[in-house]
C-alpha cells in the first residue's frame, strides 16, 4: 500500500461519526422550534378563545340590561364565560346602565418551553343603545 492510499484512509477512518453529530445537532434544533412553535400556538389559542368569551359575555350582560329577565347581569356573564372556557374577571354591568365591560381569563396551561403559560385576559365592552319610546 502506498503512503498516498495509507493516508487518505486514515482521514477518512478520523471523519468516522461526525456527520451523526450533524443530525443529532440538527434534530435537537428542530424538536426545540418545534415546541416553541406549539408554545406559540397554544398561547395565540388561549388569547383567541379569551377574546370569543369576553365578547360573548359582554353581549349576553347587555342582552340583560337591555331586556330584564330578572337575573343578575353580572351572573349571566359568568356563565357565558365559564361556557366559553373562562373566568370571569371583572364585570360592570350594573342594571339601569346602558353599558356592560367585562374582563375574562383564560388559562394557557403548562408550556415546553416556557414554564407555566399563566393565563390570558380579553377585555370586551357592549352598550345598549335603545331607540326612545
Amino acid at each position: 500500500m502506498s503512503a498516498r492510499a495509507s493516508c487518505r484512509s486514515a482521514a477518512r477512518h478520523g471523519e468516522r461519526g461526525s456527520v451523526s453529530v450533524v443530525v443529532i445537532a440538527g434534530a435537537a434544533i428542530v424538536l426545540v422550534l418545534t415546541m416553541g412553535v406549539a408554545d406559540v400556538a397554544r398561547v395565540l389559542t388561549a388569547a383567541a378563545r379569551a377574546r370569543a368569551a369576553a365578547d360573548a359575555s359582554a353581549l349576553a350582560a347587555a342582552q340583560e340590561l337591555a331586556f330584564p329577565s330578572g337575573a343578575s347581569p353580572a351572573d349571566i356573564a359568568a356563565a357565558y364565560a365559564v361556557a366559553n372556557g373562562a373566568q370571569l374577571v371583572m364585570c360592570s354591568c350594573d342594571p339601569g346602565t346602558s353599558e356592560a365591560r367585562v374582563q375574562v381569563r383564560v388559562p394557557v396551561g403548562a408550556l415546553f418551553l416556557f414554564g407555566d403559560g399563566d393565563s390570558a385576559t380579553a377585555n370586551a365592552r357592549a352598550v345598549v343603545d335603545l331607540p326612545a319610546p
